[in-house]
């Protein structure tokens, strides 16, 4: 015998559930004046049926001058579809009074236009009633007639409703607008089983709150309420539209529709929803006789359309102030609350994006504002390491002897027309390397390995969270569709899904395995190709440090060192975009070869594929400085050339870290800016032209994108007050930038390899943690007004995590141990000096260890000497010995030129470092990983609870319509299952 749920809400203490997915039926939450772009009006009084009369293309007529200048293949429509009734009782739903929405223009601006054909709603059917859920692009010129007749066709036998209407930009494309009707919703809702809210919403107890008491509650609601406000947090007032109540949900069957709370046919579903039903039907149409021809991405590709999208919900912006009036849509809330430069400050309203774009790029932004915020303590503390080294400069002991050593005199650079030179002529580079090689680096290359464990936890704790609020829970991959490409190639081959049961295509293993060894040997040649540009990069390196250090402008060859490492950055950035162009391409062929079943599989193998090839063009230069430069130049008499010409390139005496540096910093600098100007300058650039086209083309009066909305007030579709005609919504849409084809690789694929740059070689670039804080700070209102305001709207599109990127983020999270511990120790000199202080500096058997004390000598026993022979008559050094920097013996000892024991001792030294680094790091991950679990423990408990409570409700709905159905049919009632 079932419990009655009203049982079980009685004894405890109820607290609302913070569930995303609204009750739309019971939320008044729309801004102001939203209702003229959402609402549809509807008669008070049921509507009369009318008949659905069929539809095709046909060829018209012209019947005026400017008609007879129309392409002969002109196609329109007859007419439309009625209307479609509804097949469910009407005491199933929820009668609540429907106010028609005002969608004509104002008197005065009608008045003041004369001759204008008044135009009708971007948003809205030409009946005024049917919302336009998606949007097909086409020229009339185009010669594939049969086929979007066919698909079209066919578009309607699935159910929908087809309106065209044609450009009032360009004579040549024509607008087919797409209406799913209630029937069509609730027959592909259950088939996609997407999730929709109950009748009934129901709470869940707060146990802990209970057991502490309602006094320390209120305690600390007082306390806090004394507490300066968070100007972070985004008011309340600022989005009234998040203010909504919460429901629980399940998927949608049209047998148990009386569960459901159906308010409204026409919100029930909300404009996302509604895209993504219309998408999926799309994605699986048929225009032509065979498997393989379906699908609109097809029809896209062979230019039978030009454009498929779901339209915003209206203008961006309004000549009346937000705080005043209200929010014209849900687009004019994100640009005023999210996309606008003076809120940078503030929180993402995440519900919102999500509401508006949907779960995929909602989670997309999710990440990055999570990202920037916890660059915020590794920023300080990068910072803090970085003035620490620059308060210490002057006082430092290494670069105090370098900056004296006058008298030492060092090897000449080149064979050629180098000369030597003093050790002092190199003090500002010793002091520059000391910025970023002194003691806080070892600590912070530590504490960057564990804040990226650390990160990476608490977002999964932070993302099961989302998936929560947003009732993505049970949202599993095997309720993904297939990708039309795969179903179309293997659909003469079945199997039964162990999932669902039902017979699907299968691509055989054999066929599989062969496909994937053609794209990995795509990808080794690919990265061979990288190596080979680096390998350039290296020779040119060559080149240019013989030139520079044999320069005749003193300047230039005082700092060749400098000159050399600079040109060489900006050669290899250059060669580094170039060749990115390319890897988009051929991973792009590479991944439709491989032919993915899902459009997630598409996603991550192509993601996988950019992240490689870009990974290693952009760090391969790095790895080599960090770990090859200087490593395998020999030595002074017996040095090693490439190809018998160039000799090898040294470090400086104060170490090759500060060449890693210069590295770093300009290739990150310079990459970020390169990408905020083609996310954001380069869409701006083409929608700018596209207008000045329209305008060149004979639109002068008509009023593009939002400059109606600032200017004349008039609403989409309608005269303007300064005698302009504003452009409707599906025609702004089209003079928009579409979204990037790849989705949101470029975007998770720039993030992914900034957060490298800021881990990987962190312990050289003690800054980089702050330049991509900064940059993050842009890219997230550079993303959001591009995706409000440049971009047209994307299809909504459904995520439980942001995919393959987690894993790469890991596996970047692993690499940062293993490359910071080798820079530490290889590359820096920190090993060098401490083995020196410890063993052969004038602390040893002494008690003390002072830094600058214990390092006294340090630079002199860190340079050997060479015989250079008799001097040159045209030197201006008179000296027949030179220094240079490597454990040597001197040319007088028994075995001239031999590695000294000073030289294993810190080659031994570096491997025990190494070892102990990293298996310190590694244990240290581990054990936070440990400690801080997966998903918080309310969040489980509360999952379980409302788990067991939506049983309980299911019951009781079910049992209340049979008692409804048994009093009907004069039956007896009872409380319990028949």
């Amino acid at each position: 015998m079932h419990t009655s749920i009203s049982e079980i809400l009685k004894e405890k203490t109820l607290k609302p559930s913070r569930r995303s997915l609204p009750c739309l039926a019971q939320s008044q939450t729309h801004p102001q004046s939203l209702h003229h772009f959402l609402s549809i009006p509807l008669s008070p009084e049921r509507e009369t049926h009318t008949h659905n009369v069929s539809t095709s293309c046909t060829h018209i007529t012209p019947q005026t001058a400017e008609s007879t200048e129309a392409p002969k293949d002109q196609y329109v429509e007859v007419s439309e579809a009625g209307g479609f009734e509804s097949r469910i009782e009407e005491s199933l739903l929820i009668q609540k009074p429907v106010f028609r929405a005002k969608l004509e223009c104002r008197t005065e601006s009608i008045k003041s236009v004369k001759n204008t054909r008044l135009l009708p709603s971007g948003l809205l059917f030409r009946d005024g009633k049917k919302r336009i859920d998606y949007i097909l692009v086409y020229k009339k010129s185009s010669p594939q007639v049969e086929k979007r007749c066919t698909f079209e066709r066919n578009l309607r036998a699935e159910g929908l409703m087809l309106e065209k209407e044609p450009s009032l930009t360009n004579n040549d494309i024509m607008f087919v607008k797409i209406h799913a009707p209630w029937d069509t919703l609730c027959k592909y809702a259950e088939q996609m089983n997407i999730r929709m809210p109950f009748r009934k919403k129901c709470y869940f107890s707060d146990w802990k709150k209970k057991a502490m008491g309602s006094r320390f509650h209120l305690r600390c609601r007082q306390v806090k309420s004394w507490l300066p406000r968070n100007p972070m947090k985004l008011d309340k007032e600022a989005l009234p539209d998040l203010e909504e109540t919460d429901c629980y949900t399940a998927p949608f069957s049209r047998a148990r529709m009386h569960h459901f709370t159906i308010n409204n046919r026409e919100t029930f579903f909300s404009n996302s929803t509604r895209s993504r039903i219309v998408h999926h039907v799309l994605q699986r149409t048929k225009y032509e006789d065979g498997k393989s021809k379906m699908g609109i991405n097809r029809l896209l590709s062979n230019s039978t359309y030009e454009a498929a999208f779901p339209p915003h919900e209206g203008g961006y912006k309004s000549r009346h102030p937000i705080k005043t009036h209200g929010a014209q849509n849900h687009r004019h809330l994100l640009y005023e609350r999210w996309a606008r430069w003076g809120i940078w400050y503030k929180y993402q309203p995440l519900d919102l994006i999500r509401r508006y774009f949907g779960e995929k790029i909602g989670l997309y932004f999710a990440w990055l504002g999570w990202y920037t915020g916890m660059l915020i303590p590794a920023a300080l503390v990068g910072l803090f390491v970085f003035l620490y080294g620059l308060f210490t400069m002057d006082s430092s002991q290494v670069s105090k002897e370098i900056c004296e050593g006058n008298t030492t005199i060092m090897c000449p650079m080149c064979e050629g027309n180098c000369s030597s030179w003093r050790l002092s002529d190199s003090c500002v580079y010793a002091k520059v390397t000391h910025l970023f090689d002194n003691g806080g680096t070892v600590f912070f290359a530590i504490f960057m390995a564990i804040w990226a464990t650390v990160f990476l936890e608490f977002w999964k704790r932070r993302r099961a969270e989302l998936t929560y609020d947003w009732d993505l829970i049970d949202w599993e991959e095997e309720e993904e569709e297939l990708r039309p490409q795969f179903e179309a190639k293997y659909s003469r081959v079945e199997r039964v899904n162990p999932i669902s049961g039902k017979p699907e295509p299968f691509q055989p293993f054999t066929d599989k395995l062969s496909r994937l060894m053609v794209s990995v040997s795509g990808i080794f040649f690919m990265i061979s190709l990288v190596l080979t540009a680096v390998f350039a990069v290296v020779v040119f390196r060559l080149i240019a440090m013989e030139k520079f250090a044999s320069f005749q402008w003193e300047f230039v060859k005082k700092n060749w060192q400098f000159a050399t490492s600079g040109t060489g950055v900006f050669i290899n950035f250059i060669i580094i975009m170039s060749l990115n162009v390319v890897y988009e391409k051929v991973a792009y062929l590479l991944t439709n070869l491989e032919h993915p079943r899902t459009e997630s599989e598409w996603e991550d193998s192509f993601a996988l594929k950019m992240f490689l090839f870009q990974f290693v063009n952009l760090n391969s230069s790095t790895f080599y400085i960090a770990f090859f430069l200087g490593r395998f130049a020999g030595r002074p008499g017996k040095y090693n050339k490439l190809f018998n010409r160039w000799r090898l390139e040294e470090c400086h005496p104060s170490g090759c870290l500060i060449d890693l540096c210069l590295q770093m910093g300009v290739i990150m600098v310079f990459k970020q800016i390169w990408n905020n100007f083609m996310e954001l300058g380069y869409p701006l650039l083409q929608n700018w032209w596209a207008r000045r086209k329209m305008r060149k083309r004979g639109g002068g009066g008509v009023v593009d994108g939002d400059e109606a909305g600032v200017a004349g007030g008039g609403e989409a579709g309608c005269p303007a007050t300064d005698g302009k005609t504003q452009l409707p919504q599906w025609d702004k849409d089209w003079n928009l930038q579409p979204m990037n084809a790849h989705g949101l690789v470029d975007e998770y694929l720039e993030m992914v390899l900034q957060f490298g740059f800021t881990t990987i070689f962190v312990a050289a670039f003690p800054l980089a943690p702050l330049l991509a804080l900064l940059n993050n700070i842009i890219e997230i209102r550079l993303d959001a007004y591009k995706f409000v305001t440049q971009w047209r709207r994307p299809m909504p599109a459904r995520a439980t995590d942001i995919g393959i990127w987690h894993g790469i983020l890991e596996g970047i999270g692993v690499l940062a141990v293993i490359t910071n511990a080798f820079v530490i120790a290889i590359t820096s000199d920190y090993i060098p000096r401490f083995v020196y202080a410890f063993k052969y500096g004038p602390c040893v058997n002494k008690g003390y260890h002072h830094e600058n004390k214990c390092l006294e000598g340090y630079v002199n026993s860190s340079l050997s000497v060479f015989d250079m022979g008799e001097p040159k008559n045209n030197s201006l050094i008179q000296s027949r010995l030179c220094r240079y920097r490597d454990y040597r013996a001197p040319p007088w000892s028994a075995e001239p030129y031999e590695f000294t024991l000073q030289f294993w001792h810190v080659l031994a030294a570096r491997l025990a470092f190494i070892i102990v680094f990293e298996h310190l790091v590694f244990g240290i991950k581990s054990f936070i990983a440990y400690l801080i679990p997966d998903m918080p423990k309310e969040l489980c408990e509360r999952m379980r609870r409302e788990k067991y409570l939506m049983q309980e409700m299911m019951y009781e709905a079910e049992l209340e319509h049979l008692q409804k159905e048994r009093k009907k049919n004069g039956r007896r009632c009872h409380h319990e299952w028949p």
